[in-house]
C-alpha cells in the first residue's frame, strides 16, 4: 500500500468519526451541532451524553425528522465497542440529507474520557484519561 493510499484512508476516516475531545471541543466552541443518541428510548432515560436528543435508529424516517435542522451536523453514537446503532444512525440520518458523524467508542468512551451523563444512572464529569 502507497503512502498516498494510506493519507486518503486516515483522511477519509476524519471526515466521518469524531471522538470524545473534539465533540467536547466542538460544543465549547459553540459549532452547530446535534448530538443523537440512536439507542432505544429505555436506555437513554438510564444514561446519555448531556444535551442528546434520542433518535432510537429502528424508528428513522422522513416523517420522524421532518421538524430537525439540516444545517446542522449530526453526532450519532450508541453504546460503542459491539453495538452498531451508532453506525446504522449515521447511515439513515445521511440518507435523508443531513451531514452526519459518528462518535467512536459512543458513551462507554465518552464516560471513559471523563465527560459528565445525563440520566437516571448519570455521572458527573470526571478526569480525563485519554492520553491523546
Amino acid at each position: 500500500m502507497s503512502i498516498t493510499a494510506q493519507i486518503d484512508y486516515y483522511q477519509q476516516k476524519l471526515t466521518f468519526e469524531m471522538d470524545a475531545a473534539d465533540l467536547h471541543a466542538a460544543r465549547q466552541q459553540g459549532r452547530n451541532l446535534v448530538v443523537v443518541d440512536g439507542r432505544q428510548h429505555s436506555y437513554y432515560q438510564i444514561e446519555h451524553i448531556p444535551g442528546a436528543v434520542n433518535l432510537p435508529h429502528r424508528t428513522l424516517s422522513f416523517d420522524t425528522t421532518t421538524a430537525l435542522d439540516k444545517s446542522a451536523l449530526y453526532i450519532c453514537y450508541c453504546d460503542g465497542l459491539g453495538c452498531n446503532g451508532s453506525t446504522q444512525t449515521a447511515l439513515k440520518l445521511l440518507m435523508l440529507g443531513f451531514e452526519v458523524k459518528e462518535l467512536i467508542g459512543g458513551l462507554d468512551w465518552w464516560k471513559r474520557d471523563g465527560y459528565p451523563t445525563e440520566g437516571n444512572q448519570g455521572q458527573a464529569e470526571r478526569p480525563l484519561l485519554c492520553g491523546c
